[in-house]
């Protein structure tokens, strides 16, 4: 074992607190794992959470595991030392149990990685009874398993809060019964939310489109779970370390869902329906907080929309206490939250107007217009926010060349707006491709083309080239592309990201599919019909298929679709979990 790993794992503990350790032996080790740097998945709270639950166990150690730093892989190469946990530096081949949190698809690359370099077989039809079984959850294990379907045992579909402690209770039981891994593998079937892909069969036709999913001796449909009442469980970071992105914070979850029907959002149909923590909850977590220090970092959808979010401010800030929000919407951004803000040092809002038109708003359903947008940013310019940052996304469906100006018409006059207010801030333009994913209405469409995508980008940089106080950025139109494959994927894509991560990454994914004849604009460019099965369909998410094609065709005719409201059974999610 390398000296030089030992000690770096040893130096990020030292600048921890809150990480928990068990003696050995007395606990079954299991393996938290995010696919990707310390720095980013101590910044997901999810992982948090997950830590404490399963170290609040009586028979279960949890111990994390993150991406090496690039400095340190040739180390692990060169010493042939395997992946460490923090806690105990323990073999990750080791742990009987590995749990995968999955938020982005780019990350599927680097499961494979942390598998390989853990020592742990890739290929989940390789594994016996001596080898450890592998769990995935998160939003893209919710949204579609499928093109990770070859390496992952086992997928929590929705929200784990109970499924994870009701898998480790059928886990602990079959292990004292003596089960087979198959057997195991089988029992967990029988929770609800747990979907093993092992046990289904999916049959193309000639045009190697899905037809059939053939089924076992398992449920032909894997039900989403969620938590109906959030104060049962507690959402807030547990470790604290400087070294994040949220190093100086708190995460502190106020809200889960969002009810507000946005036709592109997989999170506004997979995590429906929207719940909040009460304010009298909050208040005893906020108390927590104080006591380590930080400043809060309220975690939801949408923080403004929060009911009680002005009385949450002046709470905070009756703490004494700092805080910094995760995401805002301009239609409920109210001037209490924008002071409070302010006073805890923010200076930049962010804004999400997703389109520059008001008819590209409709198709999404976004529900704000351009008077919310600017009656927005003039409660922030007041409160002394001078920075203002807003997400754009271009290829959007039914997109002309007359949507793509009205983004350049929207940053100027929002400019001009902006230095009648005497406002000298910066005014940030992050533009990124859309992508159709699961679950949505626009799961039938295809992507833009990426020339098409290009053209615009050249045509919104060049058309605001040179005006002082206007930036943009932008991701990777490449990458975007490949985020559409993963995203819509069937279960061939899973060998096309073993050979691309043999080959050298996310770039090689399109020459890895050509190698297994497959062609990227199956996946990308293609119409679905409205009868298609989708690979996906195992899972139901409370809804119905009709229902979102429904939506689609009110896109299409710029129709909208209410928020969620008391008593409403539109989709079907309240009323399937009663």
């Amino acid at each position: 074992m390398s000296w030089v790993i030992k000690e770096a794992l040893n130096k990020i503990l030292d600048q921890e607190e809150g990480y928990i350790t068990f003696p050995a032996g007395q606990r079954t080790p299991f393996a938290l794992v995010y696919p990707n740097s310390y720095h980013v998945g101590m910044s997901n709270l999810g992982i948090h959470i997950l830590y404490k639950l399963l170290n609040a166990r009586k028979d279960i150690a949890c111990e994390r595991f993150f991406l090496p730093e690039k400095k340190f892989e040739a180390e692990f190469i060169k010493t042939n030392t395997p992946l460490l946990s923090l806690e105990t530096q323990m073999p990750l081949y080791k742990f009987p149990l590995i749990g995968i949190s999955i938020s982005f698809e780019m990350d599927y690359f680097n499961i494979i990685k942390i598998l390989d370099m853990g020592k742990v077989k890739i290929f989940a039809k390789d594994r016996s009874d001596m080898d450890p079984i592998v769990i995935a959850g998160g939003p893209c294990a919710t949204f579609n398993p499928e093109p990770l379907s070859d390496f992952i045992d086992v997928f929590v579909i929705g929200e784990g809060e109970n499924t994870v402690q009701e898998l480790m209770d059928v886990y602990f039981s079959a292990i004292d019964q003596g089960l087979s891994r198959d057997e195991v593998l089988l029992s967990f079937t029988k929770i609800p939310g747990v979907y093993i892909p092992k046990f289904y069969r999916h049959q193309l036709n000639e045009n190697n489109q899905l037809t059939v999913i053939h089924l076992t001796s398992v449920p032909e449909k894997v039900t989403r779970q969620w938590v109906e009442n959030l104060d049962d469980f507690d959402a807030q970071s547990v470790i604290f370390t400087d070294k994040t992105e949220f190093g100086g914070l708190c995460l502190l979850e106020i809200a889960r869902g969002c009810g507000r029907h946005c036709r592109f959002c997989m999170a506004g149909y997979c995590f429906r329906k929207p719940r909040t923590r009460s304010l009298e909850k909050l208040k005893v977590n906020l108390e927590e907080i104080k006591k380590v220090g930080k400043k809060v970092g309220l975690m939801g959808a949408a923080i403004s929309d929060y009911p009680e979010v002005d009385a949450l401010c002046k709470d905070i800030l009756g703490l004494d206490m700092s805080m910094s929000v995760a995401s805002l919407r301009a239609d409920s951004f109210t001037n209490d939250l924008a002071d409070s803000l302010a006073k805890s040092g923010l200076k930049t809002i962010t804004l999400a107007p997703e389109a520059g038109s008001e008819k590209l708003r409709n198709v999404i359903n976004k529900g704000i217009n351009e008077e919310d947008l600017f009656r927005a940013i003039n409660i922030a310019v007041n409160a002394g926010i001078k920075n203002l940052k807003l997400y754009i996304m271009i290829g959007l469906p039914f997109e002309t060349d007359d949507d793509i100006e009205e983004i350049i018409k929207m940053a100027k006059k929002i400019k001009d707006y902006r230095e009648k207010l005497n406002c000298r801030g910066t005014i940030t333009l992050s533009i990124n491709p859309f992508i159709p994913k699961p679950f949505t209405p626009f799961q039938w469409l295809p992507m833009d083309d990426l020339k098409n995508i290009d053209y615009k980008l050249k045509q919104i940089k060049q058309s605001l080239k040179g005006i002082k106080g206007i930036e943009i950025i932008m991701e990777s139109p490449k990458e975007a592309y490949v985020q559409g494959i993963l995203a819509r994927g069937d279960r061939r894509v899973g060998k096309a990201i073993y050979d691309a991560y043999q080959l050298g990454g996310s770039k090689k994914l399109k020459v890895s599919l050509e190698q297994n004849g497959l062609e990227d604009s199956f996946y990308l460019y293609r119409t679905r019909d409205k009868d298609e099965v989708f690979p996906w369909e195992t899972l139901d998410m409370g809804f119905t298929k009709q229902y979102l094609y429904d939506e689609l065709l009110k896109a299409a005719e710029q129709k909208k679709t209410i928020k969620c409201f008391d008593g409403c059974n539109r989709c079907g999610v309240c009323k399937h979990s009663e």
